[in-house]
């Protein structure tokens, strides 16, 4: 999340310098992030998750959260898409 985060930071920072709009860049991330997180709470609430152990329900939030924004970092990294 931190480099998504530096990458959309920097590319809003160039787009503002030569005069583009950045509007929609930023708040697509934000909505991004926020719907993310909501559907990771969303996860965590379900009443099948919570009977499960607190060691366990972390790391099945932690496996749903982490890998998307690994795939994204490195898609940028790498130039895919």
């Amino acid at each position: 999340m931190a480099w998504l985060t530096f990458l959309v930071g920097v590319l809003a920072l160039w787009g503002a310098a030569e005069g583009t709009a950045v509007g929609g860049l930023l708040a697509g991330y934000a909505a991004g992030v926020t719907g993310g997180g909501a559907l990771l709470v969303a996860l965590a609430f379900v009443p099948a998750v919570r009977r499960m152990t607190p060691a366990g329900r972390r790391l099945l939030l932690a496996a749903v959260a982490c890998p998307v924004p690994l795939v994204l970092a490195v898609a940028t990294w790498l130039g895919v898409g």
